[in-house]
């Protein structure tokens, strides 16, 4: 899975959970949703970034997480 795939997974599991107060512009409650869900998603890859036991596989070998997660924050933050 590329980064952009999991960023767009984390931030689709991460809408289930994130909270706003609906109000009548559905625009915006869909728009404010997305955004406390990136939001989520971020902490999320930031706590796996500071683990100790941040290395991925990636394309047959293996990547230090920290470079992994950086690009995956980036792909977040696209969205």
């Amino acid at each position: 899975m590329t980064q952009q795939e999991q960023a767009k997974e984390l931030i689709r599991e991460f809408k289930k959970y994130a909270y706003y107060p609906k109000t009548k512009d559905d625009e915006l409650f869909v728009k404010e949703l997305k955004e406390n869900a990136k939001q989520c998603a971020l902490i999320a890859v930031d706590f796996a970034m500071n683990s100790k036991y941040s290395f991925q596989p990636m394309h047959g070998g293996w990547v230090s997480g920290k470079s992994y997660y950086e690009e995956l924050k980036q792909e977040i933050e696209k969205l």
